[in-house]
């Protein structure tokens, strides 16, 4: 039938529902496999698919007998059009100089402390460090920050 919902967009549901409820979830995957008659492969499917760090979700997962699942909805920050534009901004290789630029505009910007952005240049701008992993770094940095919750 056209609109019926498969077990997956149901489980999808759930959990959504839970985690408006609460910014954070946990939850036993074997209870959950349980409660809606699937296998436990089916629960990582779906967190796999639907609850991605893309999507707004950090997830933490622990295997085994007492095995859990922890999801965590991002709330971004109230930067989070200016954050987005400078994360497309920043180039695969990143220079030092241009890190420092970042860093200098996020201080600027009263995203970062001055004690912050200091102890970030020294890290982003030290030379041990290439420029395409830089990159990866500030984008990864720029991404934190967007969130609204306490690191």
């Amino acid at each position: 039938m056209a609109g019926q919902k498969n077990t997956s967009d149901i489980i999808e549901a759930y959990l959504r529902q839970l985690l408006e409820e609460a910014q954070v979830i946990e939850i036993k995957r074997a209870d959950l496999a349980n409660q809606f008659d699937v296998v436990p492969s089916q629960i990582n499917y779906v967190i796999k698919t639907r609850f991605t760090a893309s999507k707004g979700f950090d997830v933490e997962s622990k295997r085994g007998g007492g095995g859990y699942i922890k999801i965590v909805k991002y709330q971004y920050s109230a930067r989070h059009e200016f954050l987005t534009a400078l994360y497309q901004k920043v180039p695969a290789n990143l220079s030092s100089k241009a890190a420092h630029d970042i860093v200098q505009l996020l201080f600027d910007e009263k995203v970062l402390t001055e004690r912050e952005g200091n102890l970030l240049l020294l890290v982003i701008t030290d030379g041990a460090i290439s420029p395409f992993t830089r990159g990866i770094m500030m984008k990864s940095i720029i991404n934190r920050l967007d969130r609204d919750d306490e690191i």
